[in-house]
């Protein structure tokens, strides 16, 4: 069974896949970003699924529809439709995964908490490397390149650029100068974010550098994408406990 599923027209092939996979991550990210808002303001049929007692975060579904999905396409290589099908319940699973990311990564419940901004931005950067890989940006092709030696040297050089932009607090920036070198250039070359890694190592206590980085991001600084995230961070109340009915008087 042979069946083209376009998802736009003139988007076929390995784009097609990758765009069904890009459009159910992001549908399952928006569509589990409303669930768990409505979870936590007690509205609508939802809630908290547990196992035993034992409450069952929405990455344990992802993480198992990446395992299956990947095996599935590792073992059988499936053509069309079902090549379509494997990309959108990859995609699923991994907006699933990714939007606990901050969970994953601090071992502990951090969901609605500042610390929870990271699965935003997780989710926010692959959403990124999705549209890259959608409009065929590809460093690693091989095919008009004139020296696989050279190609192999330029991948290198560049991911070592992007490697310092991420390393400088520039996620973004890094992240996209993998795909475009001169973006990991611009990345690289700019100065560090004070909280960044790059900042801890290099910028020493009371130097010229560190007085600049503090400037230059002040702690109450906020940027374009600080505001991205709020969209999806704002944390909603818990709904207020029923009150306690008064005691009935004897008699």
């Amino acid at each position: 069974m042979d069946v083209d599923l376009e998802i736009v027209p003139g988007l076929a092939g390995h784009r097609a896949v990758v765009g069904w996979m890009v459009l159910a991550f992001l549908v399952t990210f928006l569509l589990t970003r409303l669930v768990t808002r409505a979870i936590r303001t007690g509205r609508g049929p939802f809630r908290d699924a547990s196992v035993g007692g034992v409450h069952l975060h929405h990455e344990v579904y992802g993480i198992f529809l990446l395992l299956g999905t990947g095996t599935l396409e590792f073992t059988y290589r499936p053509g069309p439709p079902w090549v379509q099908v494997l990309a959108v319940l990859f995609g699923a699973g991994a907006a699933l995964t990714l939007d606990e990311f901050a969970l994953w990564l601090h071992l502990e419940d951090v969901y609605w908490s500042r610390e929870g901004r990271s699965s935003i931005d997780a989710v926010l950067v692959a959403l990124v490397v999705g549209g890259l890989l959608l409009v065929g940006a590809n460093p690693f092709d091989a095919d008009d390149a004139d020296s696989e030696v050279l190609l192999w040297m330029t991948v290198a050089v560049n991911l070592v650029l992007a490697l310092a932009a991420i390393l400088k607090g520039r996620v973004v920036l890094g992240v996209v100068g993998v795909f475009v070198p001169l973006v990991a250039l611009v990345g690289a070359v700019r100065l560090a974010r004070p909280g960044s890694f790059w900042a801890h190592r290099r910028y020493r206590p009371g130097s010229r550098q560190r007085a600049r980085a503090e400037a230059r991001f002040p702690a109450d600084r906020r940027t374009r994408w600080d505001a991205l995230v709020d969209l999806f961070t704002e944390v909603p109340p818990r709904p207020a406990p029923p009150a306690a009915a008064p005691p009935v008087p004897p008699g």
